[in-house]
This record gives structure tokens, sequence and C-alpha cells, in this order.
């Protein structure tokens, strides 16, 4: 068997990387990392709508265990949580985090120093959650990393919805996708998040990440490597548009997408300012929204 190398190490060894980081740098100057084309100068301390500056903040890291199977395995999968977000769904479940700002600035280096202990701590691969408005600052400590013998796969994180133009500077550098398919309907999108275009943005997004790499690999130890895997929320009165996501999947992405069909849905935050949205889903919304995926050519399912 021909060893597995993470993308970014071949990135990393030609040079590619650092052109990489000094591009994603000046948008900062200029900020349209995300599709919200705030326009602000976060290397002058100006703040958008993801309320970061020039430096990253995490609110958290360790082994994870409740993540995926082919990203957990045996011992855990090493995330990285960022505070703050550039989407704010308002029933968020890590409220705290992404609404509130719980959590502490990081340097670089500083976090790159995080991927290695997470790496030596056994964990199978470096996850950063939600990591859309912090990309400059995760290139950069990549390349920090990998000097000092980081080898194991990035997972990006993320909730879909991203700017093609960030995402082709993580082309060669991540090596799993996972972003939310959140809602298909852009008037729920615009109730949740204030983001109308989110279907829009999503369909473009898994477009270009499939582009990148693929169909989710997994190793003969039940380990992914490399690929795409998709996370969907089912929501109460299947308001999250489950078929219509799984038909876009099956007809324009690949049947043989890896898709976690989430049961885990509760208001929280400010959810139960919306009708429908202030109750779980009941066990018979979730077999419909597992039925639907299967009739539209989903069978590839996280267990």
């Amino acid at each position: 068997m021909i060893p597995f190398e993470p993308a970014y190490i071949q990135t990393f060894r030609t040079g590619k990387l650092t052109g990489k980081i000094e591009t994603a740098k000046n948008i900062l100057m200029d900020c349209a990392l995300c599709p919200r084309q705030c326009r602000v100068n976060r290397t002058a301390g100006e703040k958008g709508i993801c309320r970061t500056g020039e430096k990253a903040m995490v609110s958290s890291f360790s082994p994870h265990f409740g993540e995926e199977a082919p990203l957990v395995g045996r011992h855990g999968s090493g995330t990285i949580f960022f505070t703050h977000c550039s989407l704010l769904c308002f029933f968020c479940q890590n409220y705290d985090i992404s609404h509130e700002g719980w959590g502490s600035e990081v340097t670089d280096a500083k976090m790159a120093a995080i991927m290695l202990d997470l790496q030596d701590r056994g964990c199978h691969n470096i996850n950063f959650v939600t990591p859309t408005h912090v990309v400059p600052q995760i290139l950069s400590a990549v390349h920090m990393a990998a000097e000092k013998g980081l080898t194991i796969p990035l997972v990006y994180n993320c909730g879909g919805y991203e700017q093609i133009e960030t995402l082709q500077l993580l082309d060669g550098v991540i090596d799993i996708y996972m972003p939310d398919f959140k809602f298909w309907d852009s008037g729920i999108a615009e109730t949740a998040c204030q983001a109308p275009d989110y279907p829009e943005i999503a369909r473009q997004t898994l477009i270009e990440i499939h582009r990148q790499v693929g169909d989710l690999i997994i190793d003969s130890d039940g380990i992914a490597r490399r690929g795409l895997l998709v996370r969907h929320l089912v929501l109460p009165q299947n308001l999250a548009g489950t078929r219509d996501i799984m038909r876009f999947i099956a007809r324009s992405i690949s049947t043989g997408t890896y898709v976690n069909i989430m049961s885990q849905y509760r208001p929280c935050g400010r959810a139960y300012e919306a009708p429908g949205l202030d109750r779980r889903p009941t066990p018979a919304e979730f077999r419909a929204a597992l039925a639907a995926a299967r009739e539209e050519g989903i069978t590839r399912l996280d267990r």
C-alpha cells in the first residue's frame, strides 16, 4: 500500500503554501473571505460580521469523539473550535462561542503548536471547526506546523457558506471537507441567519469542494483520508428541505457522497422566536428524512 501523504505536505514542500498565505493575508486588509463581503481592514483592528480581527480566536481544542465515525477512529478527531462565525444561525448549538464570543486570541504560532499537540495525542486528523473567517491564520499555522512535523490530514468543518475564491486558496491544503448543507429554501435561510443567498452559495460550495477532493476515501482501518463529507441537520416540519438537498447532491455532486443526516436539532439561542423551529424534530420526521435521502440515491450514510 502506498503511504498516505496529506495534500498540504506537497504544497508546503514546493513553496506554494507561502504564496497562498500571502494572498490570504492581503485579503484581511479588505476582507472578502466569506460571502458577507464586509470589506473591513482586519489588520487595522476593524471587525465585520465575524467580529474577528487580525488574530484568530479559539474557544477550545481536544481529541473529540462525537464526530463522524471515519474521523473519530480509536483516538479521536483533533478539533480546534474557533470563536465567532460569519454565518450566525440564530439556533446555533454553540451559541456562546459563535454569537457571544467565548474564547481567546491565539497567534499563528500558538495554533501550530495546538495542531502538533493534538497529533502527539494520537488524533487521526486536525479538525478546524467554523474556520471560514480565519483561513489566512490557518494557512500560516499549517506552514509552521508542517515545518515541525505535522503529517495528519486536515479537516475543514464549515457551515457551507463559503467564498469560492477562499476555497481555491485551500486547494492542495485541505484533505477532508465537511460542510453543512443547512437549508434549501432562501426564506428559511433569511430567517435563520439573514443569508437568503445561502442555498445557492452552498450548492456552489459543494461543487467546488468535490472538484478539489472528490468522494470520501476511507482506509482499511476505517479512517477518512481525503474527500467530501456532507452534514445535514434535520429540522422540524422539513424546514431544511432534506429531499431537495439530497436530490441535488445525488444529481450534481455524486451518489457516492458520504452524508451524515443528523437528528440532534434542538431549539437553542433565539430559535424560540421562529414558529416551527421551537421544537425538536419528531422520530417520524427524522425517519422521513433518511427515507428521502435513500429514495434520491444517497445511501452512503454515517452510522
